[in-house]
């Protein structure tokens, strides 16, 4: 069993996503990235919402699964993600080796040169810190509230962005390089 640790706006969100993807072990909702011990999601500091995922890598790969995190995230909002603002909901994947970072920025560089968006992309590439897993409540929440879950990720945006570059892969016949 791998993990990886990616930040991608609201948790609930990057979880419930990343649960479909193939190989995929558990999601968990935490913080991570920052300095602050003991992270609550009254006070996390200068963490950001992460998800860590735990996958087989007989079944996918820390790449396969950062092109699935790139597809259900705005990777040129350095801003935020959506409705949710600030540093807290910035996007960032970390790397445990050297060769996870080669890999999450050849692949940041192939969305720029697929002009997929018209923006340039602006996720951080970061060392891995500490993760800290987020209150019970936050777990699997789309599962637990499916009705609050979907007017939230429709309602911030979500929803029809992540159709939208669905549909421009589609049209242009944008595919990654070695699936």
């Amino acid at each position: 069993m791998n993990k990886v640790i990616f930040a991608g706006g609201c948790f609930w969100c990057v979880e419930h996503d990343l649960h479909e993807a193939p190989g995929v072990l558990q999601v968990v909702s935490g913080y991570s990235g920052g300095t602050m011990p003991n992270p609550t999601y009254e006070n996390h500091g200068d963490h950001r919402e992460a998800v860590e995922v735990q996958y087989n890598p007989s079944v996918t790969s820390f790449k396969k699964l950062t092109q699935f995190f790139l597809e259900h995230i705005d990777p040129t909002d350095a801003s935020g993600q959506f409705a949710d603002r600030g540093e807290s909901y910035e996007t960032a994947i970390y790397y445990a080796t050297d060769e996870e970072k080669e890999i999450a920025l050849a692949l940041l560089a192939e969305l720029n040169e697929s002009h997929i968006y018209d923006k340039p992309t602006t996720v951080s590439v970061l060392p891995a810190k500490t993760f800290y897993r987020a209150e019970e409540y936050h777990q699997n929440y789309a599962e637990k509230n499916p009705d609050h879950y979907a007017q939230y990720r429709k309602g911030s945006g979500r929803e029809d962005f992540v159709n939208r570059t669905c549909a421009i892969r589609e049209e242009k016949h944008i595919v990654w390089k070695d699936q």
